[in-house]
């Protein structure tokens, strides 16, 4: 009994300790989520305060315990900060998820390669009829509507979310057997059995259910399409197929029905027109019902389908309808229901009862060029995917089936099981490419969206199970290293996306590998772990080559590298790599050929004490250690005075070297370190100096009230364009920026499409590696002489978010804040192309930044032309890495996140990510989507110079005429004894009647646009016009100034002499005061503009 009671009082602890740690974790949640709106709105947010994704695991840890897996919170973290209004489940945490998101990948299986059948939406139809089904669907793409007609007359307009626009019941009789959108008119028709409805779906009001029906008909209309043609303005031409067999053509101009609805005083809910006052024409065409008909303009003729055995299907230009010459007829057994043509294929596909689908090509009519065979049940619809070149069947029996139109291959078979026995037949079926989605309908409309559509838009990019620690691009094998923290190596097919394969536990069991570097050749790359091992490996294999093995004396998390480089080894069979551990030491590696095992060679004496004493420059001395072999770097010592080597560091202070970068080419020899306290430090081997470039002030100081990071260099590259560079950069520009389309103003659902202009390189080889590697390390020019080069410059990323250029002497060339939605936030990573004519950053908040810096690398480095061309957001949270690709012109992006992703340069588009099922698509489209986790636009930085010399000029519309407002002055303002209110003045005053277009003097405003970024992303762009002052500003006369001086003139005219005057000028000055409002409209219309 003991026994049971303490079981029960632990199970009762148990939960009333999981309920506290529950409290905790929702007030933990609702504090990050108030965190991230704040960041959203814009507020300034202390970096103690922040949450980020570290804070948010230990706390959660804290609250549940060690069991929490890192992936599973980390998950969570980035679903928070990507939406913080979500719907959060605490299951989460654990691994378990309850909504279909979890599941999303465990449904990527075979059955849906193409299109996504769980993800399918339903849109039932609004105020539709007992037992009415849609009967037609028709996609307008340059408006991006949907368009639906059920059978009994309703008529329904989809915005592009799938909101109803408008509607319309049109009240007939007869049922509706198709619809259509009259392009040049702006007008919808639809077709019943006798009748033709035209209606107006853009009106308003009470007028919205107005519509036009055009009537009698010979025949009972089967089917309607429009054929707009575009020579033809405010005209359009209707296509009718008819039980008859016959192809009606009528014409419909924009007065057939403006006119007569403009004429019409009552208001009624239809207008009927006599079928007989339109043109048109007919012609039999088939010995059956016209099942369908289409216009392709890409042949520039229509085609009409029947159930007619002989003459199947019709493909022939407009003007044979108005003849009897012969027609292109193409035969096949049991006719055709459908039909549709492939434009990039040249291609029509036809289907019908006997179930096959037959390929013709439109010129040859007599056999079709192939057959896709599968259907069990007659084939009722056909539409085309032409992007990705799929063609999709729809039978009788609600069987969808997915072909390849290249390889005439079956790609995917789903079938629509829902529905009673009365909804068993799908109508209509129209392919939707702006969204990538299937759209049917039956008695409700149903859209089935593509696999790859849901997997960019839905799921979580996931390359790793952990963040990423080092990414690599070899342009020798055009292929992607991508390294995380759990200690798995992977290599992706960059043009595909496809992984190669993949070394698990590379340095050991459960050991981190925290960097990685690439040989000049590409065949080698190096890892290097948290334990300060080191190996090399075959890139093309996988296989491990040699291995700096563990010392003995090693503590736990000393010696991890966070830099490795190779270096230019001076003889073959060796190679020697350039390590950084995490204590500042810089140290050389060697390996040999017949030895498995490297050794570290030499390291570089720690100078931060000695330049710290108060020495900015210290020379080196050569060690007299013999070497075997020559190196690229030579060990060095000190050359110190004795008071500066007991120098005593402050222990509050961290002065370890983060970050570092080597030029190796002829002419220099130089190795950059930025330390954690903003140090720029600058080995020159070549005349043996060590030298501090910066020091910012204060840096030494401890202050508990600032951040101890704020000064920290958190990347440092070196910026050297060769003379051959030099030269190509001086006959062409890689980047020059440009507007493309946008459908929302700055910023589109389109993504506003910012981009800059192609870069192509004639004649040169992309010879990008490591992500930060500068280009200059893999450039060995025998020919280039440093009197021909450039001097090369520093660039380095900042804590404080500032971006840094400097001149190897210490001179500051460019201090700039990239500009960003946000505030400043931290820089991470830079990486440049091979010739460092553009630039690229990464910060912490998953920004990439692109900017040019072609002309400003020339001397003598004009400030003005480092431009910011784009800034786009990548990822939610920190970028590792980022690599530009040139041939390819695309940008690979590595995240804490646990995704690599590719993005074009050109406008910062989405590509895909790296561990996806589908194949990379390196072509720019029109398609614009964005991963799950972001929900910015890119964002087009422009030139302020290119405003300001356009100088677009607005001139006024009216201008004052004095000479009409001397004829139209009001008299009776005059013998008014009280003065007027303001209201009165209004009416009488007639300044407005008394304006008239410009004639001779024409003053035109300028405008021009400011970049002032510290004003914000609002009120920094907005226009500014400059009015110019004229030569002689006259203030507009007061009101009745003239009548004044004529009565006065009648008045006093009487009088004589020096009195006579001086009464006059009395009674003026008394008219002005009492009688004349005092009303003075020049500051109105002429605005005093400070000089």
């Amino acid at each position: 009994m003991d026994s049971r009671e303490e079981k029960r009082y632990n199970l009762e602890l148990q939960m009333s300790s999981f309920r506290i740690a529950l409290r905790g974790f929702e007030k933990l949640v609702e504090w990050v989520a108030a965190q991230k709106r704040d960041e959203r709105a814009g507020l300034f947010i202390q970096k103690e305060d922040v949450i980020d994704c570290d804070k948010f695991y230990a706390t959660v840890q804290e609250l549940f315990g060690p069991e929490v897996k890192s992936q599973d919170v980390k998950c969570f973290y980035r679903k928070l900060c990507n939406n913080p209004d979500a719907s959060i489940d605490w299951c989460e945490i654990f691994g378990y998820f309850s909504s279909e998101e979890g599941f999303l990948t465990s449904q990527m299986d075979e059955e849906n390669l193409v299109f996504l059948v769980s993800r399918k939406q339903r849109v039932v139809i609004s105020g539709s009829r007992r037992r009415d089904v849609v009967k037609c669907v028709v996609k307008v793409p340059q408006l991006d509507l949907l368009i639906t007609a059920s059978q009994k007359g309703l008529i329904t307009v989809f915005n592009s979310q799938m909101r109803v626009q408008t509607s319309t019941n049109v009240t007939d009789t007869s049922w509706i057997t198709g619809c259509d959108y009259l392009s040049q008119l702006k007008r919808i028709v639809a077709t019943t059995e006798r009748t033709i409805i035209v209606w107006d779906y853009k009106a308003q009001g009470s007028s919205q259910e107005n519509y036009f029906v055009i009537k009698p008909m010979d025949h009972c209309l089967l089917c309607v399409c429009v054929a707009s043609l575009p020579d033809q303005l405010c005209r359009d031409e209707i296509l009718l197929g008819d039980d008859g067999g016959f192809v009606n053509k009528f014409t419909v101009n924009s007065d057939d029905f403006g006119l007569k609805q403009a004429k019409s005083k009552h208001k009624s809910q239809s207008q009927v027109l006599d079928s007989k006052n339109f043109k048109s024409v007919k012609r039999k065409l088939h010995n059956d019902w016209v099942m369908k008909i289409r216009y392709i303009s890409a042949l520039n003729c229509f085609g009409s389908c029947s159930l007619d055995s002989v003459h199947s299907l019709v493909l022939e230009s407009l003007k044979r309808l108005e003849d009897n010459l012969p027609v292109r007829e193409f035969s096949m057994p049991r006719g055709a229901n459908t039909f549709c043509y492939c434009v990039k294929a040249n291609v029509i596909v036809t289907g019908g009862d006997d179930k096959v689908l037959r390929l013709w090509h439109p010129n040859i009519s007599t056999k079709p060029v192939g057959k896709l065979v599968g259907h069990m049940f007659s084939v009722m619809e056909i539409v085309t995917n032409e992007k990705d070149q799929h063609v999709i069947s729809l039978s009788s029996a609600k069987v969808f089936r997915v072909w390849d139109m290249q390889t005439l291959s079956l790609l995917q078979v789903f079938h629509d099981s829902q529905g009673g026995p009365g909804d068993m037949q799908i109508y209509s079926m129209v392919f939707d490419s702006n969204h990538g989605m299937l759209i049917t309908g039956s008695s409700v409309v149903d859209m089935y969206p593509l696999t790859r559509m849901i997997q960019d838009t839905k799921q979580v990019p996931h390359t790793h199970e952990r963040e990423v620690n080092a990414m690599l691009y070899n342009q020798h094998f055009h292929q992607v290293l991508t390294v995380c923290s759990e200690s798995v190596i992977k290599v992706w097919e960059l043009e595909t996306g496809l992984q190669i394969y993949q070394i698990l536990d590379p340095h050991g069991f459960n050991v981190e590998l925290t960097s990685a570097a690439l040989d000049e050749s590409g065949f080698l790359f190096a890892t290097g772990a948290r334990n300060g091992t080191v190996k090399v490996w075959d890139f093309g294999s996988g296989q491990e080559m040699k291995v700096l093995p563990e010392g003995k004396d090693w503590k736990d998390d000393e010696h991890w590298l966070r830099r490795l480089i190779f270096l230019k080894a001076q003889e073959k069979h060796q190679y020697f790599l350039l390590a950084l551990e995490c204590g500042g030491k810089i140290k050389m590696i060697q390996g040999k050929e017949d030895d498995i095992y490297l050794a570290v060679i030499w390291e570089l004496p720690d100078v931060v004490p000695v330049l710290r004493g108060g020495s900015r420059l210290v020379h080196l001395r050569m060690s007299t250690r013999d070497r075997s072999s020559a190196m690229p770097f030579p060990d060095v010592e000190l050359m110190v005075e004795k008071k500066f080597s007991q120098h005593v560091r402050n222990p509050a202070t961290n002065t370890e070297v983060n970050c570092i970068d080597l030029l190796q080419v002829e002419g220099y020899n130089l190795i950059a370190a930025g330390t954690l306290n903003g140090v720029i430090i600058l080995w020159n081997f070549v005349t043996s100096t060590v030298k501090e470039v910066y020091r910012p002030e204060e840096c030494v100081t401890v202050d508990p009230d600032l951040d101890p990071k704020r000064y920290r260099i958190n990347d440092i590259l070196f910026l050297f364009r060769n003379p051959e560079c030099a030269r190509r950069s001086s006959q062409d520009s890689i980047c020059s920026s440009s507007q493309c389309e946008s459908s929302k103003g700055p910023q589109s659902s389109k993504g506003s499409k910012q981009s800059i202009q192609d870069s192509e390189i004639k004649g040169e080889q992309t010879d990008v590696t490591a992500g930060k590697q500068p280009p200059v390390d893999k450039k060995h020019l025998g020919s280039a002489s440093p009197s021909d080069a450039q001097p090369p410059v520093l660039v380095t990323a900042h804590e404080d978010g500032h971006l840094r250029l400097w001149a190897v002497e210490g001179r500051l060339l460019k201090d700039i804040l990239p500009f960003t939605k946000h505030a400043a936030i931290s820089l991470t990573s830079l990486h440049t192309d091979s010739c460092t004519r553009i630039l690229l950053t990464g910060n912490v908040e998953g920004h990439v930044i692109l900017c040019s810096i072609s002309s400003f690398l020339d001397p003598p480095h004009d400030e003005k032309k480092f431009k910011q061309l784009l800034a786009w957001r990548a990822h939610s949270l920190e970028i590792v890495q980022i690599i530009y690709i040139e041939d390819k012109q695309v940008v690979l992006t590595a995240s804490i996140d646990g995704s690599v992703r590719l993005w074009h340069a050109l406008s910062g588009h989405y590509c895909g990510y790296f561990g996806q099922r589908r194949i990379f698509e390196m072509s720019q489209t029109s398609d614009f989507i964005l991963p799950c986790d972001v929900n910015e636009y890119p964002v087009e930085i422009k030139e302020e110079s290119k405003f300001t010399e356009k100088k677009q000029k607005y001139e006024y519309p009216l201008v004052f005429d004095r000479q009409r407002w001397n004829k139209m002055s009001s008299m009776s303002l005059l013998f008014k004894r009280t003065p007027p209110k303001a209201f009165e003045v209004d009416h009488d005053f007639k300044f407005f009647k008394s304006l008239s277009s410009p004639k001779i003097r024409r003053h035109a405003l300028e405008g021009f646009m400011t970049e002032n970024r510290e004003a914000g992303i609002v009120f920094g762009s907005l226009p500014i016009y400059r009015v110019p002052s004229p030569t002689s500003l006259r203030f507009l006369p007061l009101i009745g100034s003239e009548a004044q001086k004529d009565s006065l003139d009648g008045v006093t005219g009487k009088k004589k002499g020096a009195h006579v005057q001086h009464e006059k000028v009395q009674r003026r000055r008394s008219l002005k005061k009492n009688l004349v409002p005092q009303i003075n409209l020049a500051s109105s219309f002429f605005p005093i503009i400070p000089k």
